[in-house]
């Protein structure tokens, strides 16, 4: 597999970002021209409702999924964290938000200490900034 960085790291699902959003969206649209077009009949405005359920229903399905996975990166990185931080660290593994968690899974398990300690010190909560902090990139490559 390729290597992965902070630069590279962003997955795409090329049938659900190019495929299913699109057609979602040009679907709105359309919906929108023809209610528009027989002057926002009762059943056009219908089509245009159910156009923009079906979008925001699928992005909230999209964001149900990854809510699990952070769950579950949150899970595994607790577990590793216990292995790999300090014995002085390990009553403040509670400390960690899920964005400060998620962001430092990618660390080394050799910078993962340092690491760690700066994030809670500094209160560092942003994501991609963490991210930015990490030398040595730990490559997660089943993130959906």
């Amino acid at each position: 597999m390729a290597e992965q960085s902070f630069e590279s790291h962003a997955r795409w699902l090329p049938p659900f970002h190019f495929f299913v959003l699109p057609v979602l969206l040009i679907n709105i649209g359309f919906q929108i021209y023809w209610c528009v077009r027989a002057w926002f009949s009762v059943s056009g405005m219908l089509s245009v409702l159910v156009a923009v359920a079906l979008f925001v229903g699928i992005g909230t399905a999209r964001g149900m999924a990854l809510k699990v996975q952070d769950r579950v990166i949150r899970l595994e990185e607790r577990l590793r964290f216990e292995r790999v931080l300090p014995a002085d660290m390990h009553a403040r593994i509670g400390e960690f938000t899920i964005d400060q968690i998620v962001a430092l899974r990618f660390a080394s398990n050799a910078e993962l200490p340092e690491l760690a300690r700066r994030v809670l010190e500094e209160k560092l909560v942003n994501r991609k900034e963490i991210k930015k902090l990490i030398k040595t990139w730990r490559p997660d490559f089943v993130r959906a």
